[in-house]
């Protein structure tokens, strides 16, 4: 089934704000931000369906005016279960000049014989910033299912000015490769990437300092952060819970919210 969300947010008198949006089922949209004391925009994505079935294809489209600013939030896990073929996403986002995009979306778990395909199509003008993230589990560990899934993959391209400046693809393929071996998961359960990146000239140096010095040593957690050739950040996580993933990648959203996104 084919579900689609298209949302534009328009920018004035300083506030941002949802000029349109368009769902089909399972989708809705909510304005989540009426106690948010800065004007930019709050929406969480909503979904009367427990997760993805076989045969499902998500389109999510968002188109930001230049100087608004959107952090998207989701409602929860997102399961993807048994499927005889394939299911997908695929999110295509706009950034006018001087615009925010934020979006950490709570984890994926991947369930038996799941076959899941995402791709995210960014595009930013000048004097951007884009946070974006990914967390994907082994599966209902809770239930003894662990790497049970068949394939799982989320491809991420960013382009500045419509130039491709980064391109990640995460590929997992539990019955195809030592999942947990050297290289891979190495004996974790939990995988999760967040992608930093801003037209706008900003340096991230001092961020991946701070964050390496706050995160590097977490408990249970294999953490790492580089620079992007183009200014920006990729963080890489392993772990052994979703929810510590996710509450670590939130902070990470808040901090650079506060300090960097709304000035």
């Amino acid at each position: 089934m084919i579900c689609s969300l298209a949302v534009k947010i328009a920018h004035r008198e300083g506030k941002s704000f949802m000029k349109d949006a368009y769902v089909t089922q399972p989708f809705r949209i909510v304005p989540v931000g009426q106690y948010q004391k800065d004007n930019a925009a709050y929406l969480m994505i909503m979904s009367s369906s427990p997760g993805l079935l076989d045969g499902d294809d998500h389109q999510i489209k968002i188109d930001i005016a230049p100087g608004a600013k959107l952090q998207l939030q989701t409602q929860a896990y997102q399961r993807l279960f048994h499927m005889k073929g394939h299911s997908s996403q695929t999110m295509q986002v706009t950034l006018g000049e001087d615009s925010v995009f934020s979006y950490v979306p709570h984890p994926v778990v991947p369930q038996h014989s799941s076959h899941f395909l995402s791709h995210n199509i960014i595009h930013l003008a000048s004097n951007c910033h884009l946070l974006l993230s990914e967390i994907v589990t082994c599966g209902r560990k809770m239930s003894g299912e662990e790497f049970q899934y068949n394939h799982f993959q989320n491809l991420t391209e960013c382009y500045v000015n419509d130039r491709l400046v980064v391109k990640d693809n995460v590929l997992l393929q539990p019955d195809r490769m030592p999942i947990q071996g050297l290289g891979i998961l190495e004996g974790y359960t939990h995988q999760g990437t967040l992608i930093y990146l801003n037209s706008a000239g900003v340096s991230p140096d001092e961020w991946i300092e701070a964050f390496y010095e706050k995160y590097g040593e977490t408990k249970d957690v294999a953490f790492g952060i580089s620079a992007l050739q183009h200014d920006g950040f990729m963080v890489r996580v392993l772990g052994y819970g979703a929810e510590q993933l996710y509450l670590l990648f939130k902070e990470m959203q808040s901090a650079l919210w506060e300090k960097l996104f709304l000035n």
